[in-house]
């Protein structure tokens, strides 16, 4: 398995983990995605999931097979068997070789294989650590998934527009740990409490 593949099960491992520790008990709470529930946030990672295997799969999708659908009190185990079918997709051989076919980055072009691995990897990340805080829980990566995800997270532009996907930006101390900067970068308070 190619190393950016393998970077990608840690992180969706370490974000399952997080979304494990919930019950449908926590749906309701804030996260920190400002006016998203938990409820919320994993519709929207339940149905990333669902796309991204697709998309490395080699299906051909449209921007309606990319939208969040509510489980009600079944969200956590529709992630988990979502999570899980991604991680599969991912780790199979040659995705990397693959364009993939995601309408909310283009609808006119193929995403190359690693660009599209790295988008979804980062996007666990983070809602890794969105699902964490909002259950005041721990939330451990390791170094090479927090390297590599720090250099994805800097990569993207800090601007009003960063397609939808992230806020602007906030202050972190430059010497602050790798997750605190990566989740400074695409828009979310480290401070913010546990």
């Amino acid at each position: 398995m190619e190393q950016l593949q393998e970077l990608h099960t840690r992180a969706m491992s370490a974000c399952a983990a997080a979304v494990a520790q919930a019950t449908p008990a926590d749906l309701s709470r804030p996260t920190p995605c400002a006016g998203w529930t938990l409820a919320d946030l994993l519709a929207h990672m339940t149905a990333q999931d669902r796309g991204f295997a697709g998309a490395a799969r080699g299906a051909v999708t449209t921007a309606d097979d990319w939208k969040p659908q509510y489980h009600g009190d079944d969200a956590i185990t529709e992630y988990a068997e979502a999570a899980a079918d991604v991680q599969r997709a991912i780790a199979e051989d040659g995705v990397l070789e693959r364009g993939f076919v995601i309408p909310e980055f283009a609808t006119d072009r193929l995403i190359k294989g690693p660009n599209a691995v790295r988008a979804h990897l980062i996007d666990a990340v983070v809602h890794g650590w969105d699902v964490a805080r909002t259950l005041g829980a721990g939330y451990v990566l390791d170094d090479e998934v927090l390297a590599e995800s720090l250099a994805i997270a800097e990569s993207i532009p800090d601007a009003d527009d960063r397609g939808g996907f992230f806020s602007r930006a906030v202050a972190a101390d430059p010497v602050a740990a790798p997750l605190d900067r990566i989740v400074a970068h695409l828009g979310r308070s480290p401070s913010r409490p546990d």
